[in-house]
């Protein structure tokens, strides 16, 4: 099998580019670390939602719906107050309409390239974020970590792998999702209607009028059961939904099933993900993101056990891991 890795450009931003046989993925270093495509050039298939030349300004100044970008710490936090260890880190308010924190601090902003190889198996890239005094970061999680990035292209896909390393001398929070962004078409002679999904999602969190959970589930709807079997449509309705995962078959996954193709691409995240979120910009044909969340949504303000809502706390030296994989499974055989 062909592999390949190179340093390059993608729309004029520095890129590492991966390939192995029929895949191809890119990595943006310097725009959070991005995952910015995943691409089955034979099929002509592009999994990941990518800015064209034109839009590569608004996409630097809000890399959030392209891609798959690095949430840490992951979606909304009430007035931007973050309460650690008898202690509450103010984080900036940077969503008006409701007045919280959105999105933390680490998917626009520069990732170092430690490396990247290629053998005649598979082609990887290994980036970090190396959080200390005087770093960006460090302004509002006054804590030492790494955050390092591994993606390896094969014959059997993309797969992810990301660790958080504790290197500091205090208790420090982990939390993290990722806002990935999925095609859907993602085949040029596909269109939405030939798509359904299936996620593994167990039960609905209400959120109140500013998006944050008030701590009870609300009922699924009839379609929002059929997520867990499938054969539903990404854009059956408006989502900027969130729910807890269930595991199926110990396996933690969203599907997505083109039925023109006869093709699936299945995305299967970690059980430490133990919430889904799940966006469609208003059930706007095109794209839409199941973003794996290790926790509840404004989980340090919610008095709710904190293995329940996935608040976890990396004591010094301890390492959090976790891993994914994009592939696709030919439906025709």
């Amino acid at each position: 099998m062909s592999t390949k890795a190179y340093e390059g450009t993608y729309n004029g931003e520095q890129a590492i580019w991966l390939q192995a046989g029929r895949y191809e993925a890119v990595v943006l270093p310097e725009v959070g670390a991005n995952l910015i495509a995943f691409r089955d050039i034979e099929k002509e298939y592009r999994f990941l939602r990518e800015p064209s030349l034109e839009e590569m300004a608004s996409f630097k100044e809000r890399p959030i719906i392209h891609g798959i970008p690095v949430l840490f710490p992951p979606n909304r936090y009430e007035d931007g107050k973050f309460p650690w260890n008898g202690k509450v880190y103010q984080f900036p308010v940077n969503e008006a309409k409701t007045g919280n924190h959105l999105h933390g601090f680490v998917h626009n902003i520069p990732w170092a390239v430690e490396h990247f190889s290629n053998d005649g198996q598979e082609s990887r890239v290994s980036l970090a974020l190396r959080v200390r005094e005087g770093h960006s970061v460090y302004t509002y999680l006054p804590h030492e970590f790494t955050i390092r990035l591994i993606y390896t292209l094969n014959d059997q896909g993309l797969h992810q792998q990301i660790s958080v390393h504790n290197e500091g001398q205090d208790a420090m929070p982990c939390l993290l999702a990722f806002h990935t962004t999925i095609n859907a078409p993602f085949a040029a002679n596909s269109a939405p209607s030939d798509y359904t999904f299936q996620m593994t999602i167990g039960n609905r969190w209400a959120l109140n009028d500013r998006m944050l959970p008030t701590g009870e589930y609300q009922a699924l709807s009839a379609e929002e059961e059929k997520m867990k079997v499938g054969g539903l449509s990404p854009f059956f309705e408006a989502m900027d939904n969130h729910y807890t995962s269930v595991p199926q078959n110990s396996r933690n996954f969203m599907a997505l099933t083109d039925a023109r193709e006869g093709i699936k691409l299945v995305y299967d995240v970690g059980t430490s993900y133990k919430q889904w979120m799940i966006w469609n910009n208003g059930k706007t044909e095109g794209f839409f993101c199941p973003e794996p969340q290790m926790n509840l949504v404004n989980a340090p303000n919610v008095d709710l056990p904190a293995d329940q809502i996935g608040l976890v706390s990396l004591a010094p030296g301890e390492v959090w891991e976790e891993t994914a994989r994009l592939y696709t499974i030919s439906l025709t055989k």
